[in-house]
């Protein structure tokens, strides 16, 4: 019997080594390989914490993906902390928070916010809340910090079925 916190672990691994396999697959996400060159820093993340390592068959999963220039807003010197950290707990936890299980494309989202008046909430796998609201025509995402960030490019396909978002910062379950 699995625990919850196992199920997590498996399905977040499932999650970012397909992201991170993108790296070395040329058709793996349905984009070229210029745009993964953004993700260099959450690509070292993820294998800092040996997610990409773990397989499950739990999916498909949206993703919250933070470009480099969103990790250098956030701080090099802070996710270069946690990356190097011994204890890679505080590093999962940022990683799952930008995680949403299921296929929640662009369109989806805007439903979500139509529906909520506004603005719509959605549960990370990391299990804290994530609002999205419009400006203009962009989602922007907001977490319990009161940080935003931006969806500059929607709706990637991954191999699972699943869609990444990349966005211009990086969002916190809470402050760091």
């Amino acid at each position: 019997m699995k625990t919850p916190i196992s199920k997590f672990l498996l399905g977040l691994g499932l999650a970012f080594s397909l992201f991170a396999s993108a790296q070395n697959t040329s058709n793996a996400l349905a984009y070229g390989s210029d745009k993964l060159d953004n993700h260099k820093i959450l690509f070292n993340a993820v294998n800092a914490t040996e997610l990409g390592s773990l397989l499950a068959k739990s999916g498909p999963f949206t993703i919250f993906a933070p470009s480099d220039a969103a990790f250098a807003k956030f701080s090099n010197n802070k996710i270069t902390e946690l990356i190097n950290a011994e204890d890679k707990s505080a590093l999962k936890s940022l990683l799952a928070y930008h995680i949403v299980a299921g296929q929640l494309t662009a369109s989806r989202m805007l439903r979500a916010i139509g529906r909520g008046n506004g603005t719509a909430a959605f549960t990370t796998v990391q299990g804290k809340k994530l609002t999205a609201h419009l400006d203009g025509y962009d989602i922007v995402l907001t977490d319990p910090v009161g940080n935003t960030a931006r969806i500059t490019t929607a709706d990637l396909n991954l191999e699972n079925k699943g869609v990444i978002h990349e966005i211009d910062s990086v969002i916190l379950p809470a402050q760091m």
